[in-house]
């Protein structure tokens, strides 16, 4: 072994990619034991392993942590980053959301990529930047340079994803272009109108069975599961259309497609969910199961005509995350303990309000899930059945045959229910099978569109429940947003602006903290600071003196004053203490939640 001359960091004099030469390497820094080394040498290596596999994947195969406490496991992108130091290089780890596919494949041939294993991963005005897991061998740099007439900055990359997106992204786009060829070319690049493209959808420009078409559709659902998407997004264009995902409540644009290619996919995945295919001038819903690596997974699908053909929309529903447990949803010890009381009350309605993507389905899954027993009859009726539960017997609208959430409730009371939960109310007629319902002895659950829980009872009057019916059958109302968390491995702390926590807290008090975490940005969250999301919420118990306030001329600012004096949390004040304890930011609550109204 010998050092820097300059007497910095040790430098391996062979430095080479090698077992034996990385090993050395590590030894020296002190990543790993010397005797851990030797165990690995000592190993019996099959000839085949040793030509194909990378050094620095064996060595992270072999599950060792480092010799100084706190004993962290070596893993293969912290090995990569030492290499790299090394070697003088960028560290990169390869994010596929900001890899532009189809501008970094047009630069190389698969072959020549495969050839050298390499990876084209960003193209910026004069620069190309390449990807690669030797830093030793370059010899293709040059060629390339003198190819691409284009700078070529290389960065060294996990092994395996370089093999894995090697192989996918180089797939997907010759996918594309297959795809793209088989299309007539009259319909390639035309501006339509919406008349046009009726009548190009009935023509059947490109085959939604052929084969190039099922892969990119399979690439697009396992990419999306993997990403940990809600949402995938299909939206057409007049030359080249979007397909975006939405990750932890924020749209993240991921490749753009042909038109044609577009409709292709689009038609696919109406032929997964028993769609008509044909009919392309009305809005449509279907579903398909399909299997993830945590199990079976369903999507939600519902596509709408739009100028430049169809838009579609699959709505992910995972059971890992649609039923989760209570401290996973973000309830605190309090709210918990709240939310079980009022839950295992034997009859009344219970709302759970929010817009559209706040987690009501989630809540509400969670919570039957909680009550579900043998001897209990849990009874759904949805729009749609957005997850099946053996548990429960669940019930799908039907609008056509005149299957509506009030027809539904009549139904369920002749089936001898112990717990209803009925999608939305939307209606009077809902509202009151919703209120028979709890005045004959069951447990409702039921979801509303208000901003805050107060505002749930002044909705149910607006919408003609007589007030003396809703104060002798409401026992509570849970409000909800979704916030973004803070990622662990990149926030850090920072100072409260105290202009800005007043506002957030407005018209309210909390003593705020001197010093707050806040986002910052790294490889695992992909720059964002927030990785995953978390519910907050705001619990209405109705009191006596709150049903004393349920007249037929309530006023909300006395019903929200009244519910804050008996313990209720509003919404901006849960989001304040979830960034007082170091969970989100002020600029997440302010997005999701906004300001209080003042009363």
């Amino acid at each position: 072994m010998s050092s820097d001359p300059g007497g910095g960091p040790a430098v391996l004099p062979p430095l080479e990619l090698s077992l034996r030469s990385i090993l050395r390497g590590l030894v020296l820094d002190g990543v790993i034991a010397e005797n851990d080394a030797r165990k690995i040498l000592g190993r019996s290596r099959p000839v085949e392993i040793a030509l194909t596999k990378h050094p620095l994947a064996e060595i992270s195969d072999a599950g060792l942590c480092r010799p100084t406490p706190p004993h962290e496991p070596v893993v293969l992108e912290f090995l990569v980053g030492w290499l790299a130091s090394k070697c003088g290089l960028d560290y990169l780890r390869i994010d596929p959301l900001k890899v532009d596919v189809s501008a970094v494949t047009s630069l190389v041939s698969y072959a020549y990529a495969s050839r050298y294993k390499i990876l084209p991963v960003e193209v910026v005005d004069e620069r190309v930047v390449i990807a690669t897991a030797d830093p030793f061998h370059f010899e293709w740099q040059a060629e390339l340079e003198q190819m691409l007439r284009k700078k070529v900055h290389r960065v060294l990359a996990n092994p395996k994803d370089i093999s894995r997106y090697l192989i996918e992204f180089y797939a997907l786009t010759d996918s594309v272009r297959r795809a793209f060829g088989r299309a007539e070319p009259g319909s390639r690049g035309s501006a339509m109108n919406l008349e046009q493209m009726l009548e190009l959808g009935r023509a059947g420009k490109l085959d939604a069975n052929d084969r190039y078409v099922v892969n990119i559709v399979d690439w697009l659902l396992q990419y999306a599961f993997e990403q940990r998407a809600s949402d995938i997004h299909l939206e057409p264009r007049r030359d080249n259309s979007d397909v975006r995902f939405r990750i932890d409540g924020v749209l993240h644009p991921v490749y753009q497609l042909p038109t044609v290619v577009m409709g292709a996919v689009v038609s696919r995945i109406k032929v997964l969910g028993r769609m008509d295919l044909a009919e392309k001038r009305r809005p449509q819903d279907g579903r398909i199961k399909t299997r993830g690596t945590s199990g079976e997974i369903e999507l939600r699908l519902s596509t709408m005509p739009s100028v430049f053909g169809e838009k579609l929309v699959m709505r992910i529903f995972d059971p890992e995350v649609t039923v989760r447990s209570f401290e996973a949803l973000g309830f605190s010890d309090h709210e918990f303990a709240q939310w079980k009381k009022l839950i295992s009350s034997p009859h009344g309605i219970i709302l759970v309000t929010g817009p559209t993507g706040s987690g009501k389905t989630t809540t509400l899954y969670s919570t039957l899930k909680h009550l579900a027993r043998p001897e209990v009859n849990i009874c759904t009726v949805e729009d749609p059945i957005e997850m099946v539960e053996p548990k429960f017997n669940q019930m799908q609208v039907h609008a056509s045959i005149g299957l509506d959430f009030a027809s539904g409730l009549k139904t369920f009371l002749r089936q001898d229910p112990d717990i209803i939960m009925v999608g939305e109310i939307r209606d009077l007629a809902t509202a009151e099978m919703a209120v028979q319902a709890a005045l004959t002895g069951h447990l409702v659950f039921s979801t509303l569109h208000t901003n805050d829980a107060p505002s749930a009872i002044v909705r149910l009057l607006d919408i003609g429940v007589p007030h003396y019916l809703l104060r002798a059958t409401l026992l509570g109302v849970l409000a909800q947003r979704l916030a973004r968390t803070l990622c662990p491995h990149c926030r850090k702390e920072g100072m409260v602006d105290g202009e800005l926590w007043q506002s957030l807290i407005r018209p309210w008090k909390l003593e705020r903290k001197g010093r707050i975490n806040r986002p910052a940005g790294c490889l695992e969250c992909r720059e964002t600071g927030y990785l995953g999301r978390v519910g907050i919420y705001e619990m209405l118990v109705l009191s006596p003196a709150l049903r004393g306030l349920i007249t037929s001329e309530c006023e909300l600012s006395k019903i929200r004053n009244q519910a804050v004096k008996e313990g209720m949390t509003p919404l901006n004040i849960a989001g304040a203490l979830k960034v007082c304890s170091g969970q989100t930011s002020i600029e997440e609550i302010f997005r999701v939640v906004g300001q209080a109204d003042v009363v």
